[in-house]
């Protein structure tokens, strides 16, 4: 199991948990949190199969994201859509964080879950999920369609690969970010497949 460290950014406290397929070289699933002016970007990608151009794919989508990070959500899938182009494509999630909003501007293409729960016992809905559409970024792109939700410090966004068991956010239990992480990677790895966990704590401005 390959661990990074939590770090803070100015919107989230965030850890991280990976691991690769037994018998892999590398893994195929890859991650960024940039942060840009007034804002974080978050991007899990799982780029198909397994091995080296699985995880060629995957850093292509993220190295994309990165160069532009204050884009929308469905800009920057589209702009990873074109640089995926001959590769064997990915499936990924992307989540935009406006600090001075308060908001979270994310979608899916392919099956890469995320989810947000809530601090606030009394919100509705207390649970979300990502917006997802079939699809292979590089390969075959849906029809995008973003979803905007209000934060709250303490709230939680989890996004996991296809590694990880669904409903693998069920688990949650208090605790740091990394903490969190490791152990739902733990608990939730199917074992089948590269697997990621990304856990993101919602701080506010």
């Amino acid at each position: 199991m390959v661990i990074a460290r939590a770090r803070p950014t100015v919107a989230l406290e965030w850890g991280v948990a990976m691991a690769t397929l037994p018998g892999q070289p590398t893994s195929g699933d890859a991650h960024i949190i940039c942060p840009f002016a007034h804002g974080v970007l978050v991007g899990v990608a799982d780029g198909l199969g397994h091995g080296a151009e699985a995880a060629a794919a995957a850093t292509r989508a993220m190295e994309t994201l990165r160069a532009h990070p204050a884009d929308s959500v469905i800009a920057l899938i589209r702009r990873c859509h074109q640089a995926l182009t001959g590769t064997r494509g990915a499936v990924m999630s992307v989540a935009s964080f406006n600090l001075v909003e308060h908001t979270m501007s994310w979608l899916s293409v392919g099956n890469v879950q995320g989810v947000l729960r809530r601090l606030d016992s009394q919100a509705v809905p207390r649970h979300e999920a990502v917006l997802s559409r079939k699809g292979v970024v590089g390969l075959q792109l849906p029809l995008l369609q973003a979803s905007v939700t209000t934060l709250a410090p303490g709230d939680l966004v989890l996004f996991a690969t296809d590694g990880v068991s669904p409903g693998f956010a069920d688990q949650v239990v208090p605790g740091r970010a990394q903490t969190l992480a490791e152990r739902l990677l733990s608990t939730c790895n199917r074992g089948t497949d590269d697997a990621l966990v990304l856990v993101g704590c919602y701080r506010g401005s």
